[in-house]
């Protein structure tokens, strides 16, 4: 397995001869042959152990024991204690899950503290069969059938082409020595299970099944870059960006076949999983929307609207008396003018003693009805937005300069009458807003 090993690491990650590495080492079988194989390499690295305090003694035992290998090793040894049964009821997430988010958040703030480059972990090819198990019971798409990737960010995974066995066979040649989880035998856990009662019966049907998989996994992989390069040609040509949202005409969808496939395809990255509920949005009235835990896509007439999710507030700006420049949420400038001079939708003209200072910038909200420049009487913002053909999204992003719960200029787009420059005007405010 070491000649193995260090082919692979000088094909694949001959950077990692260079780098600063950290290892995460739990003190079993796995990682103590990770941190072994780092050693014979002669690499820059530094043993990492989470305390879960979940066995007790053992717990400790295990972290005295990759502490002893550190020394061992004269690398250094960043160790940690979680409250993990703690950790679990606040979140009410599972064992498993919780501890891992609590290991990666740990060796995140580690190699940014220590200048780790990457942090290598000791997953191999039966734990990839496993997550392969887990993911197609639970009917994902090719994504999930891929494994568990070599390469995230700056994790590295180089075991992942070795069997248990191999390292098991590898330990024995070293004469390593490891410890052993007890909760590895407890089938309660979905991953135990599969590990204990069903891997071991689908390596009876071939003698080659582990090399037989591995291929697939390959296989598998090289399908997903066809479909990821796929999928960026057809957003490229389905996917109009404007500002902040991405339009998508809905008769271009209806055209793919098959249609769900695609659907997957384009949204699968933003995070959205109810299938039938983005299909039936193709056919459903204006204003009916799908959400994903980040991102919003909503029907408008004729086109879907994908933007991303941002929390609501009702963000209040104002503008003082004297005060010539608003900088944010967006830029107006008020000069003091003798007369009328430019036209543009990017700047109105204001009776300045018809307004009552400070100003107030704010989002439109339901209710909001104001005097559009040249008609008679008032119009609901919502009529206008309709007649105006907004989307939803625009209609959700509009500005409004106001003095005091009047409607001053629905920016960029209308002034309002009340406040027009007449012939008794005697000071003229230009409000021009700026790119």
């Amino acid at each position: 397995m070491w000649s193995k090993f260090q082919a692979h690491i000088n094909k694949n990650f001959p950077f990692l001869l260079k780098a600063n590495l950290l290892v995460a080492c739990s003190g079993g079988l796995d990682s103590v042959v990770l941190a072994h194989l780092c050693q014979k390499l002669k690499v820059n690295f530094a043993l990492a152990h989470c305390n879960y305090r979940l066995r007790a003694t053992e717990s400790d035992e295990d972290q005295v024991f990759v502490k002893n290998l550190a020394e061992k090793y004269k690398c250094s040894f960043h160790e940690i204690s979680f409250d993990t049964k703690a950790e679990v009821k606040k979140s009410g997430g599972s064992t498993q899950m919780v501890a891992r988010e609590l290991r990666y958040t740990w060796f995140e703030q580690l190699a940014k503290d220590h200048q780790y480059e990457y942090v290598l972990t000791a997953h191999h090819a039966d734990d990839n069969l496993e997550t392969f198990i887990i993911n197609l019971s639970r009917g994902t798409g090719i994504d999930g059938l891929k494994g568990i990737p070599e390469v995230n960010e700056h994790i590295l995974r180089p075991l992942l082409p070795f069997t248990r066995q191999e390292l098991l066979k590898f330990a024995g040649k070293e004469k390593l020595n490891w410890r052993e989880d007890s909760s590895n035998q407890e089938t309660k856990y979905l991953r135990n299970n599969i590990r204990h009662h069903i891997v071991p019966e689908l390596k009876k049907l071939h003698s080659s099944f582990d090399q037989n998989f591995q291929m697939t996994l390959g296989h598998l992989k090289e399908s997903s870059l066809l479909l990821d390069a796929y999928a960026r040609i057809l957003k490229a040509k389905l996917f109009k960006k404007e500002g902040a949202v991405i339009k998508i005409k809905v008769a271009q969808l209806w055209e793919l076949e098959p249609l769900r496939g695609h659907l997957h395809l384009l949204f699968n990255d933003y995070g959205f999983t109810a299938w039938d509920d983005i299909e039936n949005l193709l056919t459903s009235i204006s204003g009916k929307a799908v959400q994903s835990k980040t991102r919003l896509l909503l029907k408008d007439r004729d086109q879907l609207l994908l933007t991303e999710i941002i929390e609501e507030k009702k963000e209040r700006f104002y503008i003082a008396q004297g005060q010539d420049m608003l900088l944010k949420p967006l830029k107006l400038q008020l000069t003091k003018v003798d007369a009328l001079d430019e036209v543009s939708e990017q700047l109105i003209y204001v009776d300045n003693e018809k307004l009552n200072y400070p100003l107030l910038v704010r989002k439109w909200e339901k209710g909001d009805y104001f005097y559009p420049f040249g008609m008679k009487g008032s119009k609901k913002l919502s009529k206008y937005f309709k007649d105006e053909k907004l989307d939803m999204i625009a209609k959700k992003e509009q500005w409004l300069l106001c003095s005091d719960n009047q409607i001053v200029w629905v920016i960029g787009r209308r002034a309002d009458n009340r406040f027009r420059v007449t012939t008794a005007t005697k000071k003229i405010v230009r409000i021009k807003l700026l790119k």
